[in-house]
């Protein structure tokens, strides 16, 4: 059986507790495909696929899709683009290695970010005025044809003693 207890939706909006105990029965909920438990993940995907242009940390244009209600960190994983250490936490908002820039454009239209989100982008090496965390960033019809660059450094605890940016 599937645990319920705190969970609102097993694939939709879940919080970050809910994510840890709904983990070990993703196979049971989503017909074996791997799915991030992301604060986009919907338990019914939509078949429209949005194009996302990511410039990676060696300045090269990666241009790729996925469906609508993805998030940025659902398409990095989805399509094993090559960006080292990319959603180490899986979405569940305990790092900022899925720190991603936006065009202010873009930025502005996405919902507010929520206090948790804050509080790990404050820890995201290069952080600017339209900085978000990739696992935050659902995909949307308005949001087709967008760039997203993936800064030059990250900030990953689980890569030094002293917890240095990565470059």
């Amino acid at each position: 059986a599937i645990p319920t207890e705190g969970v609102r939706h097993p694939l939709k909006g879940c919080k970050c507790a809910s994510r840890i105990l709904i983990s070990p029965y993703l196979p049971q909920v989503s017909g074996g495909n791997k799915v991030l438990l992301g604060t986009c993940a919907q338990p019914l995907r939509s078949e429209e696929k949005v194009t996302v242009y990511f410039i990676n940390r060696n300045g090269r244009k990666i241009t790729t899709s996925s469906a609508k209600g993805n998030s940025l960190l659902d398409l990095v994983v989805e399509q094993n683009l090559d960006i080292e250490g990319f959603g180490a936490c899986e979405g569940t908002l305990a790092c900022s290695t899925c720190h991603v820039i936006l065009d202010l454009k873009v930025y502005n239209q996405l919902g507010p970010i929520t206090d948790e989100e804050n509080d790990m982008l404050d820890l995201a090496f290069g952080l600017t005025d339209t900085s978000r965390l990739g696992c935050q960033v659902c995909l949307s019809r308005d949001l087709e044809g967008i760039t997203v660059r993936v800064p030059d450094g990250v900030n990953d605890m689980r890569r030094s003693d002293d917890a240095g940016p990565t470059l």
